[in-house]
């Protein structure tokens, strides 16, 4: 796990990849290349996790110096890979995953791609082709963006690398402002939010030959993979929680390879728990203590430690618990906001800092995390709506009945509501209006009615802008809908925010989940075995009995990393709370609508109105254009 860039064109500047030492603090490399394109710079920032001698350090050069590297990831199979090329007559002098990820281009070239299992961002020069080759692994889960104009192109681990470049100007994109505000995402696009930078997607790649390119003209960006569009072919509940459990096996296996400590989130949900005790059972009874480390609040809504603390007495794991505080939130909202490079949605990214600062106090080095389950499972509480969907269209009465009733047992939700609800959908428009304030938090948007109103995409929402770009379609059923969030509306924000909070502390973080041979197969259940009754992740749940306590395997309820945020900003917070939001306010007038802001703001923290993250979004969108210096 490192931080890497790249320029070609541009006057080489070795501060650029200095601004991210915190992505790699134990080595520096720096090389310039001349071009008919000008200079080409590669920098490195290295965090050594395989192969921590100096032999393995970058930009690496093999085949006579005729191909060189940056590279920021994991290849997870690489010593498969290594005993392949072996076999075809490569010669390794280190036993790095960087080397076999280089050995592989070299060998198949773009083909390399397909055969990778990991995590990764990478540019590589062919100094005998003149070609540049920069890609991303398949669902974003380490960064590349980058800034292009007639005078040069550049890219980086982290946007603050390239600000003040022609075209990396400090002015807001409004459009995907207006996303973040309205909704809260962020990531879905290949623009940020700042105007002129943009980054490579998810399973993207791009090709420069410069005896044909030129600076200024158009980047040709190939998606080489995409996620399966259709259900696979039935099977049982008991294949599918067979097939689920060897593919995840499989892969904690291979996250776990690391030449240095390997921890955990722990959360107390399904997902975390499941990494745990998988790596307690594949590292066997001898293995050293696991370190999990989890963020604990004494609010009863967000207390999830008994959840913990069931499974670390499981598997004897060496727990480390962290205490956020409501005074962290601000006092820490700046130093988080840098390393984020744009704007986060709510508080309880402060949990998950904690975390990741816990791990680097007791000296962890590797981190694996659950983010990606709840995506391509229909983890989500709101998945029951889609779910509910196919129920009706399918005309399956009594499993919707079934539904009805088991959440009502096991989540307390009312069985009235939740057929106005999932009925409504079908009923006629003037119905739905009529029944719409049963089942809708009313937050109401009126106070977004400034300027910003202007630059409201034309699909009229992030996730609208996600099912067209992507073909999705309809959310008519859980396979759609996961297809939305892994692709766009929730993965990419979440492995953002994953990726800055661990590197902001040097660790590397590992997301199991997303092995892309799991998540094709979870994919390819579509609807089936993922919800049944009130049960979500049911082939989970199924996959890894007698693996995962029956505490957690049998629990419903559902928070992740979640803080007390509206507790804290009606209690201790509020003031500040007040203030922040003024701050925006005054800061960007007539971008949104004061006066209505000012009613939400009392109505949430006077009268009990739920606004969900609206405030904390207002507040932050301001403590980022300030920090960052953002022109309207």
């Amino acid at each position: 796990m490192c931080g890497i860039f790249a320029s070609l064109g541009f006057d080489p500047d070795p501060a650029r990849i200095d601004i991210v030492t915190h992505r790699g603090p134990d080595g520096c490399g720096w090389r310039v290349f001349e071009t008919a394109r000008g200079p080409l710079a590669l920098g490195h920032r290295r965090l050594s996790i395989i192969d921590l001698e100096e032999r393995a350090a970058q930009p690496l050069s093999i085949a006579d110096e005729r191909f060189w590297m940056v590279f920021n990831g994991e290849i997870y199979n690489y010593r498969e890979l290594r005993e392949e090329l072996k076999a075809k007559g490569w010669v390794f002098r280190t036993e790095s995953d960087s080397e076999v990820l280089l050995a592989a281009y070299a060998a198949w070239g773009e083909a390399a791609l397909d055969r990778f299992l990991g995590m990764f961002a990478f540019v590589i020069w062919d100094a005998k082709d003149q070609k540049l080759f920069i890609a991303r692994d398949r669902f974003g889960i380490k960064p590349l963006f980058y800034v292009a104009n007639a005078k040069g192109i550049a890219f980086g681990s982290e946007i603050k690398q390239l600000l003040d470049f022609p075209g990396g100007e400090r002015r807001i994109n409004m459009t995907r402002a207006w996303d973040f505000m309205s909704s809260g995402v962020t990531d879905h696009t290949d623009e940020t939010m700042f105007a002129g930078v943009r980054q490579l997607r998810g399973g993207q790649c791009l090709t420069l030959d410069l005896s044909k390119w030129r600076t200024g003209d158009s980047l040709i960006v190939r998606r080489y993979y995409d996620i399966p569009r259709e259900p696979s072919p039935p099977i049982s509940a008991k294949q599918a929680a067979e097939k689920f459990r060897e593919l995840f096996f499989d892969s904690i296996k291979l996250h776990l390879r690391s030449d240095v400590p390997v921890g955990s989130c722990l959360s107390g949900g399904l997902d975390s728990s499941a990494i745990v005790c998988v790596m307690d059972r594949l590292l066997g009874k001898d293995h050293s203590n696991i370190h999990t480390f989890s963020a604990c609040f004494p609010n009863k809504e967000v207390d999830e430690k008994p959840f913990m603390e069931a499974v670390v007495a499981h598997t004897k794991s060496t727990a480390h618990y962290l205490y956020p505080k409501a005074e962290d939130a601000f006092d820490l909202a700046e130093k988080i906001t840098y390393h984020q490079d744009e704007p986060y949605g709510s508080t309880s990214i402060l949990a998950q800092w904690c975390v990741f600062e816990g791990a680097k106090q007791a000296g962890i080095k590797v981190m694996l995390d659950g983010q990606g389950a709840d995506e391509q499972l229909a983890g989500y509480h709101s998945s029951f709506y889609y779910y509910a969907q196919t129920l009706i269209r399918e005309r399956r009465a009594f499993d919707y009945m079934y539904m009805i009733a088991d959440r009502a047992r096991r989540h307390g939700v009312n069985p009235v509501e939740q057929m106005v609800y999932t009925l409504g959908a079908r009923a006629p428009a003037r119905l739905r209006a009529l029944v719409r304030p049963l089942h809708v938090d009313q937050t109401g948007d009126n106070w977004m009615n400034g300027a910003i109103q202007a630059h409201a995409p034309k699909s009229g929402s992030a996730l609208g802008e996600v099912q067209e770009r992507d073909s999705i379609g309809e959310l008519s059923d859980i396979g759609r809908l996961c297809l939305a969030f892994v692709t766009g509306v929730s993965l990419p924000m979440l492995l953002r925010y994953e990726d800055r909070d661990s590197m902001a502390h040097s660790i590397e973080a590992r997301v199991p989940f997303l092995d892309h041979r799991l998540v094709d197969f979870t994919i390819g259940l579509w609807d089936r075995h993922k919800i049944v009754g009130a049960d979500t992740k049911r082939v989970l749940r199924q996959g890894l009995a007698g693996v995962l306590p029956e505490k957690i395997r049998l629990r419903h309820d559902k928070l992740g990393f979640a803080t007390p945020e509206m507790a804290w900003f009606r209690g201790p917070m509020k003031a500040q709370v007040r203030e922040a939001v003024e701050a925006t306010l005054a800061l960007y007038p007539g971008l949104f609508d004061a006066a209505e802001t000012r009613a939400l703001l009392n109505a949430t923290l006077e009268n009990g109105k739920n606004s969900g993250f609206t405030l904390w979004r207002i507040i932050n969108f301001g403590i980022w254009g300030k920090m960052n210096r953002m022109s309207a």
